[in-house]
């Protein structure tokens, strides 16, 4: 893959002009290959037949990837693709040998190796079994993980702790307050017991399903439940534990337990949320929305861990037909509108279908994200606005434009005389380095063009040398190109300064991001009437706001305003711009 522009990291292919098998002469072109400025043609430097292609079009690869591979028709190329360098076949026979004589060896020591092995695993089984230790998490103690509390949520931040080690906790208690990456919740309990252990403290973040709590029993040892793993099917052996003991063995705490676990697994079915003591589980979002909408929670049935009722159970909830109980509630509702209190009318929220579309990134779009990013990080933007008023440009862009062959845009007029301010102020015409700032001698005024894709700035060379029919000609040009993507970089390289327009589409003020490595650039609004004070008078006049966005590290408040003085001078004047 070639760096075809000098910030060019990686390339798409956007069409191979020959398939394998073909002849390429040097010179051919191979394919069209998109850069992060332009799409352009890639000519083969070699003769031969192209034995492989490496990036499929549509693709992206870095830069130096393996592009195609192109030689003598028939040639084995499987060293090449594979890596392997062409390894030969007695060197292959010769290391088989010697795998074969090695395994030879190896044979006669590994029965006694597995025996030796297997009496060492039974001496270690069986001094665990004797000193006490397990694996698996004691009956009736429960690990609390970071939930995810969003789509988007990686990890969560603990905001406060409700509740401290050694504090009972009922099921449906709020342990915590969790920052997400969009909001901060209340996090409850789905067991109940006391809390053991912290394991994210107030004010730490950990990710999605790190040990938030340790929740069981009070006197629980809490390292052995740490260091514990779990087994497989918990609930599975503990069900299975229950039902191997006799029932005269199982204390009543015990039933008391299995009875509880028993009622979940039905709730965890689908049946109502509600757990013993008529308690209905429920998230703060979702009793919110219940309560704006007069749904009673009793009626719904929770999706969520546990039973527990959630947003998008309160969304699809449908109320069933009236009972007969029905007519005393609604005496009960009049009764309660009587007293001034307006009942909440039931609405019919639109239902459709939600949808996403992935599109992958352009070359183009992750350029604009990087270069741009980098700007606005790295750089101090401060912006200055001011008014120009433009009478006397519309009249003498009619004038100019009543020559034959001659036609000039506003945007050529503010390009001239951004062109020839900077001549006068040079300190805007410079860029920043680490140990020096550069002083541009020459005058260079990108121009930023809207394409389909995003966003190219062809690059007007020596802008300050230009007359207004000549800077017409060139921008014209090079928007051509730059909406056919035909732009080469040399044509975008270089800019001083640049000048971005959105006065075509009815923007009267707004700031732009600046273009590495300029100091500087001027954001041009539309031209709008407006009441204006001349020689004490309000007429009607023709205003047009532009913003300039500097860089402090090279331009000083003083200087960007000085520049829009004489900017504005120039613009007000136009005949000055001829002298």
């Amino acid at each position: 893959m070639p760096r075809l522009s000098d910030t060019m990291e990686e390339g798409t292919v956007a069409k191979w002009l020959k398939q394998v098998g073909d002849k390429v002469e040097e010179g051919d072109i191979l394919a069209e290959i998109e850069t992060d400025k332009a799409t352009m043609e890639f000519e083969s430097f070699y003769e031969g037949t192209l034995l492989h292609i490496g990036i499929d079009e549509g693709d992206g690869a870095p830069v130096d990837s393996l592009l195609a591979i192109i030689g003598e028709e028939g040639e084995d190329i499987s060293g090449l693709l594979n890596g392997s360098g062409g390894k030969s076949d007695a060197d292959k026979e010769d290391s088989s040998a010697k795998d074969e004589d090695s395994s030879k060896e190896s044979d006669s020591g590994k029965e006694e190796d597995t025996t030796s092995e297997a009496k060492a695993k039974a001496d270690t089984s069986s001094e665990d079994d004797s000193q006490g230790g397990t694996s698996e998490i004691p009956e009736g103690v429960e690990i609390v993980k970071m939930p995810r509390l969003s789509d988007t949520m990686e990890e969560g931040t603990v905001a406060a702790w409700l509740k401290k080690v050694g504090d009972s906790v009922e099921e449906g208690d709020i342990l915590a307050e969790i920052e997400t990456d969009k909001a901060t919740m209340e996090f409850e309990s789905f067991y109940s017991g006391t809390l053991l252990y912290i394991g994210v403290q107030e004010g730490e973040s950990s990710p999605v399903d790190a040990i938030l709590a340790v929740i069981g029993p009070e006197g629980t040892d809490v390292d052995a439940v740490l260091n514990a793993k779990p087994s497989k099917g918990k609930k599975e052996g503990g069900s299975d534990d229950k039902k191997d003991k006799p029932k005269s063995d199982v204390s009543p705490s015990e039933e008391s337990t299995s009875d509880s676990e028993s009622s979940k697994e039905e709730a965890d079915s689908g049946s109502k949320a509600v757990n013993d003591g008529q308690r209905i589980f429920v998230s703060p979002l979702a009793r919110k929305m219940a309560e704006d909408k007069n749904i009673d929670l009793a009626n719904i049935s929770g999706s969520g861990d546990n039973g527990r009722i959630v947003k998008k159970d309160i969304e699809n909830f449908k109320p069933a037909a009236k009972s007969p109980e029905q007519p005393k509630e609604q005496v009960k509702t009049d009764a309660q509108d009587s007293s001034g209190v307006q009942s909440v009318a039931t609405m019919n929220l639109p239902v459709g279908e939600e949808g996403t579309e992935e599109v992958k990134n352009s070359q183009m779009r992750k350029a604009i994200a990087k270069t741009l990013s980098n700007s606005k990080f790295t750089a101090p933007h401060y912006y200055l606005t001011i008014e120009v008023d433009m009478d006397n440009a519309i009249s003498s862009r009619k004038h100019i434009n009543d020559l034959p062959d001659t036609k000039v845009s506003f945007n050529d007029m503010v390009v001239k005389a951004c062109a020839m301010a900077l001549r006068k102020h040079p300190q805007v015409n410079t860029s920043w380095s680490d140990n020096a700032m550069l002083y541009h001698q020459h005058i260079h005024i990108g121009i930023a063009v809207a394409v389909p894709d995003g966003l190219v700035v062809p690059v007007l060379k020596f802008a300050d040398q230009m007359g207004l029919a000549q800077i017409g000609g060139s921008v014209k040009e090079l928007a051509g190109k730059a909406r056919n993507k035909k732009l080469t970089p040399a044509e975008m390289e270089g800019s001083t300064f640049t000048v971005s327009n959105l006065g075509m589409f009815g923007i009267s003020e707004f700031t732009s991001i600046i273009n590495p490595p300029n100091s500087a650039i001027l954001s041009v609004g539309a031209i709008v009437e407006k009441p204006v004070v001349k020689n004490g008078e309000i007429v009607v006049g023709n205003v047009m706001k532009v913003t300039l966005a500097c860089d402090h590290r090279t331009v000083d408040g003083a200087t960007g305003s000085q520049y829009l003085l004489t900017l504005k001078t120039y613009l007000e004047n136009p005949v000055t711009m001829l002298a």
